[in-house]
């Protein structure tokens, strides 16, 4: 039996502030997506992230096969 692949959606966000995470986060959920992750981008000439990329799945998609312990 074959799983069917993930469904992944990216959305870059910046400038990077809560309001713009939030907005991003919210809109993708709206839409049926489940938030699967945040990463910042940083720069060395500033403390603040420079941008983000908020990364979803599907919510229909199946989860990962679990992997045994080593």
């Amino acid at each position: 039996m074959t799983r069917p692949p993930r469904r992944y959606k990216f959305v870059e966000v910046a400038p990077v502030t809560a309001e713009t995470l939030e907005d991003a986060v919210n809109a993708g959920v709206a839409e049926g997506w489940q938030l699967e992750g945040i990463r910042f981008v940083m720069t060395e000439a500033s403390r603040r992230p420079a941008m983000a990329f908020v990364s979803f799945v599907a919510a229909d998609a199946p989860a990962p096969p679990a992997t045994p312990p080593a």
